[in-house]
């Protein structure tokens, strides 16, 4: 690990100022993601800003019914919140589903948003990766791509978003608040949050150089069974081969998020008017522009099969 500078503001607009003079400076939370990542020099800043301190971690009611999540709230107590499991079901499962009960304690909400693919060749120092050092190019593309994207990737990379909570997030419709470092806030749909890779994979979000998530809101809740499935290799440290977040009535009506499929947690909303009909007549048209890999061809009627069992399970 290179050596760091280190700073612990008490203003949020304090801290997203010392990330925004700093090029090579980054927030650290929880630090389960970044301190890996500075272990094995793929993240190598020269300066951390903690942000722990902000008071940013608590869950209150909005006057619009919803909820709004401070960005430091742990995944642990997010998912045992007494609000979250009653209204917001399909989050409490998502994060119950993610990485340990250790790691739970330290996971932030901010920090899950922000948490960086688990691709094995970003992780690689010695294969090329675009995500990693820009313009090297992308060993994923003629390697194992098994846990790889099937839609959303581009010719530069087609590494996943690994985490479980913004697929709930998506199907729920949340909202991403941050601060600049000029105090100015800022709302962000969280469809709008993370990108595809295009020719730019290096960038993860829609986020300006040293803005700072405060907190995240969720709408009124929404009726209906609230589900998580996830499939993966075992039963815990592993990420999702394909993961399933929906809000699903006796009639199969609702929504639905795909997780372990893209750069992003992937979600059309026009397909989901044909949820009545089955999951084959959503997928079909979720997964209409797939280009998948030899390697992960097989994840495309693994979303379906995903998406038939919540929707039976609902019914049920």
């Amino acid at each position: 690990m290179k050596s760091f500078t280190y700073e612990r503001p008490t203003d949020p607009a304090e801290a997203a100022a010392a990330v925004a003079r700093n090029p090579n400076a980054k927030f650290i939370a929880g630090g389960t993601n970044l301190l890996d990542l500075m272990k094995l020099q793929i993240e190598t800043p020269t300066h951390l800003v903690d942000v722990n301190g902000l008071g940013l971690d608590t869950v209150e009611p909005t006057p619009e019914g919803g909820l709004r999540i401070g960005a430091l709230v742990r995944n642990t107590d997010l998912a045992a919140d007494a609000r979250v499991r009653k209204d917001y079901g399909v989050l409490s499962r998502a994060l119950l589903a993610g990485a340990s009960g250790q790691l739970r304690n330290k996971a932030t909400t901010a920090g899950n948003l922000l948490q960086r693919t688990r691709c094995p060749y970003f992780y690689d120092t010695a294969q090329a990766c675009n995500k990693r050092q820009p313009g090297s190019g992308c060993s994923a593309l003629d390697g194992v791509s098994r846990s790889l994207a099937v839609i959303g990737a581009s010719q530069a990379c087609i590494a996943t978003h690994p985490g479980d909570m913004a697929v709930a997030m998506r199907v729920l419709d949340a909202t991403v608040e941050t601060v600049d470092a000029g105090g100015n806030a800022r709302k962000i749909e969280i469809a709008d949050f993370h990108r595809l890779p295009g020719d730019k994979p290096e960038v993860d979000t829609t986020l300006k150089p040293g803005e700072l998530i405060t907190a995240v809101t969720l709408p009124a809740p929404r009726a209906g069974t609230h589900l998580y499935r996830k499939v993966r290799d075992r039963a815990s440290y592993a990420y999702a081969l394909v993961s399933v977040a929906a809000i699903l009535g006796k009639d199969g009506r609702g929504a639905v998020a795909f997780g372990g499929v893209a750069h992003k947690p992937w979600r059309v909303e026009a397909a989901e008017a044909d949820l009545p009909k089955g999951a084959k007549a959503v997928t079909d048209q979720v997964f209409a522009g797939a280009k998948p890999t030899h390697d992960n061809a097989y994840k495309l009627k693994l979303a379906e099969r995903t998406l038939g069992a919540a929707l039976n399970q609902a019914r049920a």
